[in-house]
């Protein structure tokens, strides 16, 4: 796994890993908010919304009125999906690097693999 890792420059395996710890706690918000309500007791709950809230914040101006506020997280999620599968590597004269070609992905593929595969 070292070997794909050497492929990128230490900053952007980084902002990788921010970005895409970003966009997954968003999408676990989500998910949580389907069986559990913002404002329950559930210390995973109180996590997620207390994590993303100062996020979603940002993103209210132009989150759309008509998005039913499960779907918020999942729509900020998708910009921070948008920047690390288009804009960072355009940004890096790469062409699009495709699916589980993120790191941090790439990385929980590689030891989810090395754990149940051969």
């Amino acid at each position: 796994m070292q070997g794909s890792l050497a492929a990128f420059p230490i900053w952007v395996i980084i902002i990788d890993y921010v970005l895409g710890v970003i966009m997954w706690t968003l999408i676990g918000r989500a998910a949580m908010s389907i069986f559990l309500p913002e404002d329950s007791n559930f210390f995973f709950m109180r996590f997620f919304v207390r994590v993303t809230n100062p996020i979603l914040r940002l993103f209210r101006p132009i989150t759309p009125g008509f998005l039913v506020d499960i779907l918020v997280p999942v729509y900020v999620a998708w910009f921070f999906f948008m920047i690390r599968f288009y804009l960072i590597p355009w940004l890096l004269g790469y062409s699009v690097m495709g699916m589980l070609s993120f790191p941090l992905e790439s990385e929980i593929a590689a030891m989810i693999y090395q754990a149940f595969g051969k």
